[in-house]
């Protein structure tokens, strides 16, 4: 079976599709992943044909614009910028996509993909899977996870469709140009694609554990919460020497580390954190990361890295800030140590609170709210709270005990042998 999955955005957006596209692949599916250029060799590394999808998004996440927009975690006005980027880039997206999928049985496709996978779909009259790494399917359980403000409890589930509409409203004009101008169907209807026929009667993959988000009892019987989809340990990578080192010389450091979140002053932001390390004593790995996160002095108790798997170094780790992205996450969960998220916008907060909820790590603290006292408050906790760090260490051990990826592989195994 030639399946194709589409993954666009940045590595934390398309780790797990290429983790999926593994499983498949190992499976004996033929799997092409259609991403960005940056993402080529972590494609091609796990066996998967990789198929670009033109057009730079750290380029994006990296201009002043952006920055300035992330650090005040404005969720329809980062909607906007990157609706509007997308629009320039969604022509290109689907000629590219059109090719992808010459041949294709199945697509597979997330939030960054939907959009241009359902018009791909219809054109090609393919079915179409949806799946995601954060919860995106109406429920009275909890508000929609891009909301940028907490509503009442009532509003929960007609929030979920407000998310919906914000992202597709910004999505629509690009839209209606791929459908007119390179794949000649019909204009999606007014209130989105959400209910194509490519994806009707077939299952919504989450990947993420039950364990940190319960099945919601209202959700359709087709939504699946599988599990995460962790990519298999780098065989071939090694820690610098002087990281080793590092780590040898004392206590488990804290990470801290904030992924694409871009910033306008990465110094200030260096300054902020190292000054709450030496608030609370910690060492420390300070992770450079898109954002430039980088000081000219640093002290000897903190090591600035390039970058590593999270999975080699989470473990190794006190605790571990972050700024709270689906992957990022995951992977301090199951490394087994408190977490403490920094949340930019997105699924972020959503991410922070389920922390919280789970006692697995301190309240998270915005990004626009992040001071010296704060953050050292909060690693401060989770690095002393015994109770804290025993519940992270317990689900930490649960989820090295899951296998998400292979009850999805399970799932579209089921899906393929119907087509």
């Amino acid at each position: 079976m030639r399946i194709v999955i589409i993954a666009l955005g940045s590595r934390g957006d398309v780790q797990p599709y290429v983790a999926l596209g593994r499983g498949l692949h190992a499976a004996g599916h033929e799997v092409r992943l259609m991403t960005h250029d940056a993402f080529e060799t972590i494609v091609t590394a796990h066996g998967l044909q990789f198929w670009i999808a033109r057009g730079n998004v750290q380029a994006v996440a990296e201009s002043e614009e952006m920055r300035a927009l992330l650090e005040k975690g404005n969720f329809l006005a980062i909607s906007a910028k990157t609706a509007q980027a997308a629009q320039k880039a969604s022509l290109e997206w689907a000629e590219d996509g059109l090719a992808a999928c010459a041949g294709a049985d199945l697509l597979i496709a997330g939030i960054g993909g939907l959009f241009i996978g359902l018009s791909l779909a219809e054109k090609l009259r393919l079915p179409l899977l949806q799946a995601y790494v954060a919860p995106f399917s109406p429920t009275r359980d909890f508000a929609g996870v891009l909301l940028p403000r907490p509503v009442p409890t009532w509003l929960n589930r007609l929030s979920h469709h407000a998310v919906r509409q914000i992202m597709w409203q910004g999505a629509r004009k690009a839209d209606n140009l791929v459908r007119q101008q390179v794949l000649g169907v019909p204009k999606a209807r007014f209130f989105g694609p959400y209910a194509s026929a490519q994806t009707r009667g077939l299952p919504i993959l989450y990947g993420f554990s039950p364990a940190i988000v319960a099945p919601p009892a209202d959700w359709p019987r087709e939504a699946r919460v599988t599990g995460y989809w962790f990519l298999a340990a780098e065989t071939n990578w090694s820690p610098p020497p002087a990281l080793v080192d590092f780590l040898a010389a004392g206590p488990p450091p804290v990470y801290v580390g904030f992924g694409s979140m871009t910033n306008r002053k990465p110094e200030e932001t260096a300054a902020l954190v190292t000054a709450a390390l030496a608030q609370t004593g910690q060492r420390a790995v300070l992770m450079s990361g898109w954002g430039g996160l980088q000081a000219a002095e640093l002290p000897d108790s903190i090591f600035m890295l390039e970058a590593a798997p999270h999975d080699w170094l989470f473990a190794r780790m006190a605790a571990v800030v972050h700024h709270g992205g689906a992957g990022t996450t995951a992977a301090g969960l199951r490394a087994g140590v408190p977490s403490i998220i920094v949340p930019f916008f997105a699924d972020q907060p959503f991410w922070g609170n389920r922390i919280a909820h789970l006692g697995v790590g301190p309240q998270p603290v915005p990004r626009q709210q992040l001071t010296v006292g704060r953050l050292a408050a909060a690693i401060e906790t989770a690095v002393t709270n015994p109770q804290m760090r025993q519940r992270a260490a317990d689900l930490g051990q649960q989820l090295q005990q899951e296998d998400g990826l292979a009850r999805a592989v399970a799932i579209v195994q089921q899906v393929v042998a119907q087509l």
